[in-house]
């Protein structure tokens, strides 16, 4: 990474999960728990689909293509119950992300969380994990109705900052969200590997930045480093 000013930082609007949150394996489980109950096997294809899903998108595909229980509303209460116990009294902040988020806050880069989980989950999942305190503005997609398929969340971030567009990075480890930040004018840095929701490879096509832990970057001089 060089150090030109297409890597100034003055903002960061972060995905949670699989980015903040150790917590991909948690809605991997969910959607294991959803297909069992219902007796099918859940296609990688599908699996790929439910990544860019909100939560009642989820629950209405599983009651409408499976009859799982007696409505998607019911689903919901379902993925619900099984989801806040597990922000509430499990989640943690994924391995790298604290050490970078450190050095976001000391270079006073302005901070802020975007995701399609529900608000609630993400209030629990960032509290048990110990690091709401970076950030400025929590927003989940059910707060504008929206989702990370369009750009509206994002700049509805970048306005709550109070930050330049060019200047302002995403961050996330979900293919379609770094293909919205980066079409909408967005820098991002895009979280590639096994165990995020996009690859390295993916993650390089569409990112000028793309890592497999936060703490591979830090911030100096206002601008991001590779360390």
């Amino acid at each position: 990474m060089n150090s030109q000013n297409e890597f100034a930082i003055t903002g960061a609007i972060f995905d949670c999960d699989g980015t903040l949150l150790d917590s991909l394996n948690a809605w991997r489980g969910l959607e294991d728990e959803l297909s069992r109950a219902v007796q099918v096997q859940v296609t990688p294809e599908e699996h790929a689909r439910f990544a860019t899903f909100t939560i009642p998108e989820v629950a209405r595909y599983f009651h409408e293509q499976y009859g799982l229980l007696s409505s998607s509303d019911a689903v919901v209460s379902y993925i619900d119950d099984y989801m806040m116990d597990y922000y509430a009294h499990q989640a943690q902040a994924i391995p790298g992300a604290v050490p970078f988020l450190e050095t976001c806050a000391k270079a006073n880069v302005r901070m802020c969380v975007v995701s399609s989980s529900a608000q609630k989950y993400l209030q629990a999942g960032l509290k048990n994990a110990g690091i709401t305190e970076y950030f400025s503005h929590i927003f989940s997609v059910e707060d504008l109705n929206a989702t990370k398929r369009e750009p509206l969340i994002f700049e509805h971030a970048q306005a709550a900052l109070g930050t330049q567009r060019s200047t302002t990075w995403g961050i996330d480890d979900s293919l379609y969200a770094l293909e919205t930040l980066t079409a909408a004018g967005f820098p991002a840095i895009g979280i590639g590997g096994q165990d995020a929701n996009a690859t390295v490879a993916e993650a390089q096509a569409v990112c000028p930045v793309v890592v497999t832990r936060l703490d591979e970057l830090s911030v100096q001089d206002g601008k991001l480093v590779r360390l």
